[in-house]
């Protein structure tokens, strides 16, 4: 790319070189009446004052570079290492990274994918869309300038769900911002993901502050200070089926980091995303609360009769709506023990009336089963009233 240097440029690199330039392999100072600029690739010159301007022009790439950095982006330390690695800038020199912002440098985050580009001034401009959208058509794209845009499109998926955690996996297609600035570029992002790029930049520098498993849920209270409640001397496998079930990376997007304890790492992996989680989220505090009250039931023995095909494929359903897959099993898709078919037919064969798995009930029929089965239907309410109020 050639790059042109404009007169405010010059004027700033004038008026900065009197405390000295060193950055990205270009350097500037003042001596006597003029300047000596240089470069990491060997180049050194030594111009007189009313010569800067051609002397700038030689070195256009590292001046506007040098200024897009200084003057035209974010200022806010999070903001501007977020920018840097967008298009690699640690890794590449400046005239090497300006020949890849002229095609485009592209990365993802998370479900975003973020094309940065650069004009012959050196002013930097953003293309913001999700990752599945990354050979569509623009003008099959709806098109966004301002970036409080992202709110909304945050709110619900593709089939218009709601979306409590807006790190799940399910954001929804079908748009695009152009042309974006720095600024607001990272205020698109952290609508998209709240805190993920301070995050992000705090773990770089080494000082995200974590907050395991046990510092979170001993802040609980109200109708979550159940969840405190939760070691019953097995040690912290109960934790480790809620991060299973909660923070892999087909649930969420960030990589846990939390722990069951400063002194005890949990037995499930954090996942691979880019940027951390420092603490349990709500979602997963909810969840936990609604499986604690569930985990304080005492096992039972039931006696189902099944075919050997008919466990796997109750095992195969448990699966599928585990993973997420049944909205993929093709209703013609009869081989697939999750097929809604296969489902309903095994549900014609071994359910009675009343919903009952081979007709066997959950509760005996007895009184004490019938003040069990009360009580649970008043936990369920309970729990009712704490999703809402989560969701809220």
């Amino acid at each position: 790319m050639n790059a042109q240097v404009d007169p405010a440029q010059v004027s700033a690199v004038a008026e900065a070189a009197a405390d000295g330039i060193e950055f990205d392999g270009f350097a500037a100072e003042t001596e006597g009446e003029g300047y000596v600029l240089a470069t990491d690739e060997g180049s050194k010159r030594v111009v007189h004052g009313d010569d800067i301007d051609d002397a700038a022009a030689d070195y256009a790439a590292h001046v506007t570079n040098w200024y897009f950095w200084h003057a035209e982006a974010p200022q806010a330390a999070e903001r501007w290492a977020f920018l840097r690695w967008l298009e690699r800038a640690d890794d590449e020199r400046v005239p090497d990274r300006y020949d890849a912002l002229a095609a485009g440098v592209t990365r993802e985050w998370g479900q975003l994918r973020i094309t940065a580009t650069a004009d012959d001034t050196g002013s930097r401009r953003y293309d913001l869309r999700h990752v599945d959208d990354a050979d569509a058509d623009p003008a099959d794209l709806d098109d966004h300038d301002d970036p409080l845009d992202a709110r909304e499109i945050t709110k619900h998926d593709d089939r218009g769900r709601y979306r409590p955690l807006k790190t799940a996996p399910t954001l929804q297609t079908g748009w695009r911002f152009s042309g974006l600035g720095p600024a607001d570029l990272v205020t698109a992002v952290e609508y998209v993901y709240p805190a993920t790029v301070a995050n992000w930049h705090r773990e770089r520098e080494g000082a995200l502050d974590v907050s395991h498993w046990r510092d979170t849920v001993d802040r609980q209270s109200g109708i979550y200070g159940v969840v405190r409640t939760w070691d019953r001397g097995e040690g912290h496998e109960h934790v480790d089926w809620v991060a299973e079930a909660c923070c892999d990376d087909s649930q969420c997007l960030k990589r846990r980091e939390w722990q069951y304890d400063e002194e005890t790492d949990l037995d499930v992996d954090g996942g691979d995303g880019e940027f951390p989680c420092r603490e349990p989220c709500s979602v997963v505090i909810s969840a936990a609360r609604r499986w604690t009250k569930l985990e304080g039931e005492e096992s039972r023995t039931y006696e189902f009769e099944l075919t050997p095909s008919e466990k796997e494929q109750i095992e195969e359903i448990v699966g599928a709506v585990a993973d997420g897959r049944s909205d993929d099993i093709r209703e013609a898709d009869v081989k697939d023990d999750a097929n809604r078919y296969r489902a309903r037919f095994l549900r014609a064969k071994r359910f009675d009336d009343e919903g009952n798995l081979s007709g066997v009930p959950t509760e005996p029929d007895d009184d004490a089963g019938s003040a069990d089965a009360g009580g649970a239907e008043e936990r369920s309410a309970d729990e009712d009233e704490a999703d809402e109020e989560a969701s809220g």
